[in-house]
């Protein structure tokens, strides 16, 4: 069966911003790098991998207040005063193109009140019924995957054009862990990037043994409290000073399976909530097309005036002739 492929859109167009010249613009001088870079990247995605369905998952909120709650500085060094995400302005100005863009051309866009893009993904994930590719830079999704029911990362760290694919045994190998472990190995080790502090002196061998002797946080406070062994040297006295921290920082780490999932019609700015599709009788995350591969526009006449707006060109016509052809 042809697979799902969900994309970690956010960190796609990112990628596409910095690694396509700001050179390349609009007739009025307006960079479009991310936009015409984010498409080709769909374009050699889907030649590439052949998707049967295909689902742009956005960030509605991107950075959660329960989230926030629990860890204060998640994200924090990412803010700005009023709380929104520090975006380069030329690619703030981007991201609703690339909502319009992919909207009339047909492609499946969602998104959860209240919830990031990873989350939208872990639920589309768990709910999946064929195999699953999870198109992402980010290694936080590596706690999605599951060789039993097909779910893959494909890791873009090199770029779209050398695919890592990241199943359970690759994440055993990177970081000597159980394949679906990751998230109790990042709780541990802790991530700058997010604001995640870890456990003060525990680093990655250590959380890699603690993650292989006990498998959760949980399990290694319960096993502290029970005055239970096993425990690296040195660790089970800092795992007791971090004790607070740990408690607090399993729905940090873990990918929501449960986010609302809703179908998204437009995207306005970078973490502002995009909006919904009109309310129905559909299930959470249940998406208006099933995200099926358009083999046509869905609004050919607004494609073809954001296309004359931004010289989408050769870019728009790769992804339109990618999407088109059926998978094998």
């Amino acid at each position: 069966m042809a697979s799902l492929m969900l994309l970690d859109t956010a960190s796609l167009y990112f990628r596409a911003f910095y690694g396509v010249p700001q050179t390349t613009t609009a007739p009025d001088g307006t960079p479009v790098n991310a936009v015409r870079g984010l498409l080709d990247m769909i374009a050699r995605l889907v030649r590439a991998r052949r998707p049967g369905v295909l689902i742009a998952c956005m960030d509605a909120d991107w950075r959660p207040a329960f989230r926030v709650a629990a860890i204060g500085s998640y994200k924090s060094h990412r803010a700005n005063p009023d709380g929104s995400e520090q975006v380069p302005g030329a690619l703030a100005a981007q991201v609703p193109v690339i909502g319009q863009v992919l909207a009339a051309a047909g492609v499946a866009m969602a998104a959860a009140d209240g919830f990031e893009a990873d989350d939208v993904i872990g639920t589309l994930a768990a709910r999946a019924d064929r195999p699953v590719e999870i198109v992402t830079s980010d290694r936080d999704l590596f706690q999605l995957v599951d060789d039993s029911r097909e779910v893959r990362v494909l890791y873009t760290a090199k770029g779209v054009g050398q695919l890592e694919v990241i199943g359970e045994a690759a994440v055993t190998e990177r970081y000597q862990i159980p394949g679906r472990g990751y998230a109790t190995f990042a709780a541990l080790r802790g991530d700058p990037s997010d604001g995640l502090p870890g456990v003060p002196g525990v680093g990655e061998k250590t959380a890699a043994a603690l993650v292989r002797s006990f498998g959760t946080v949980p399990a290694m406070l319960a096993a502290i409290d029970a005055g239970h062994g096993g425990f690296p040297p040195g660790s089970r006295a800092k795992l007791v000073a971090a004790r607070a921290y740990l408690e607090a920082c399993g729905p940090v780490v873990s990918v929501a399976s449960d986010a609302p999932v809703r179908a998204v019609t437009d995207v306005q700015v970078h973490g502002q909530l995009p909006r919904a599709a009109a309310p129905d009788d559909r299930q959470p995350g249940e998406l208006a097309g099933s995200g099926k591969l358009p083999s046509r526009p869905s609004d050919p006449a607004a494609l073809a005036e954001l296309d004359a707006r931004w010289d989408l060109g050769s870019s728009l016509g790769r992804m339109m002739s990618a999407l088109a052809a059926r998978p094998g």
